[in-house]
């Protein structure tokens, strides 16, 4: 027992195996085989190497964004001369990443806290039994007294009076003027794995350089200030028509960086795609076109609290930052290689397959890649009465001797081939 675990322990240890190889001489097997391998390697070099940059690693940025509208607007109204500054059509005005540019309004003056009666086609009666008192309509300005006025055949509400009419949209719309304001974008992103803080204020792009560029994709792609007649134009939107009930317009700040080159040359590129606000698509949303929001600014006048309702339609701006930063990393490059040397084995796969199931030879080549043994019981040295040594002499040249048998060079194998091939 002793000697059957040392030998077993030597066999492990001094021992070393390797798969037994045919060398197939066949035209058809080979072909498929080597464009199989022609294949994969250009599947490893031209997608995972060359497009998919398998070799370097990858990191997103951390981002902020400021911004700042300039321009004056102008209407006149019924006479009314007014002028607009970005205090007046900037919402929220705090310089965020997503903010609203006024362009068309229809504002309620001096309402006040009161009785009035509701809209005419908010609320129709013909007797107070119509108008429940108490009660609040979705998409009324009040609660119901439970009064119906005979002049305006409408019920009478507490609200805000004289309540809003929105059925008649300004159009053209009123700040036209809009198309002529400018929007300065300041962006800074940081990539935390590589250590690397960059902003869109990149290198050329100083003070006296932005005084007096404007964006243009093809004349002035770095200049982060830009017209926003411009951004609706390359959003594909035009201005006249989104500017009436309002839209959404996303700029994307994209920031694809390859650090196995100078930093400098990690620059932004400027997208613009048009959210919503398109007409052509106005019959498909009939339930909610456009964009608005309303807002009041309350006052005193003879100690009595009023205030002026404005509701906005603007062209709402998201400002998108997306990035990612490539550099080389010798993990990724090793676990690419190695993942495309393992997929080399398919065509040892597809060739077995041909060889073994499909050429007409296929038990020839069977019997050539396959040693098959009976199953018995093996004696052992005990058993025969024999020393461990001489045992296992005598197995190793019976082994010899079949391994002879079934050898293709030897005369036996020779013999066996040539009646295989007849």
């Amino acid at each position: 027992m002793k000697s059957q675990i040392t030998n077993a322990l030597s066999d492990f240890f001094f021992e070393y195996e390797t798969p037994r190889q045919v060398l197939v001489r066949n035209r058809r097997v080979g072909v498929v085989c080597r464009l199989i391998q022609l294949a994969v390697l250009a599947y490893i070099i031209g997608w995972v190497f060359i497009y998919e940059k398998g070799y370097q690693t990858t990191d997103t940025a951390v981002s902020s964004v400021f911004t700042k509208m300039k321009g004056v607007g102008y209407t006149n109204v019924n006479g009314e001369e007014r002028v607009w500054d970005v205090a007046d059509y900037v919402f929220p005005p705090q310089g965020d990443s997503s903010f609203v540019v006024m362009t068309n309004y229809i504002i309620t003056e001096g309402q006040r806290m009161g009785k009035c009666p509701e809209l005419h086609s908010k609320h129709n009666c013909s007797s107070d039994a119509d108008c429940e008192g108490g009660s609040f309509k979705r998409t009324g300005h009040g609660k119901m007294t439970g009064v119906c006025l005979n002049d305006s055949r409408s019920c009478e509400v507490l609200a805000w009076c004289p309540v809003e009419n929105d059925h008649n949209i300004p159009n053209p719309p009123l700040l036209m003027s809009a198309e002529n304001y400018t929007l300065f974008i300041k962006n800074s992103v940081t990539f935390p794995l590589f250590g690397v803080t960059r902003s869109n204020l990149v290198e050329g792009v100083d003070s006296g350089y932005i005084r007096k560029c404007l964006h243009d994709p093809e004349e002035a792609p770095l200049c982060p200030i830009f017209k926003l007649g411009d951004i609706v134009k390359l959003s594909g939107f035009n201005f006249e028509e989104i500017a009436r009930e309002g839209g959404a317009i996303g700029i994307v700040v994209d920031w694809t960086c390859n650090f196995d080159v100078d930093v400098k040359h990690c620059k932004p590129k400027y997208n613009f795609h048009g959210l919503y606000g398109n007409p052509a698509v106005k019959d498909e949303a009939k339930a909610s076109y456009g964009y608005n929001f309303r807002f009041a600014k309350h006052y005193l006048e003879d100690k009595i609290q009023k205030r002026t309702l404005l509701k906005v339609f603007g062209i709402r701006i998201d400002i998108i930052v997306q990035s990612l930063a490539r550099k080389f990393d010798i993990i990724p490059t090793l676990t690419a290689i190695g993942s495309g040397v393992g997929i080399f084995g398919v065509a040892t796969v597809v060739c077995d397959l041909v060889l073994l199931y499909l050429l007409p030879k296929r038990e020839f080549y069977k019997n050539m890649k396959f040693k098959y043994t009976e199953s018995h019981i093996q004696p052992d040295s005990e058993s025969l009465g024999l020393d461990s040594s001489i045992y296992y002499t005598l197995d190793a040249k019976a082994r010899q001797g079949q391994d002879r048998s079934n050898d293709p060079d030897s005369e036996a194998g020779s013999t066996e081939t040539n009646v295989s091939k007849k």
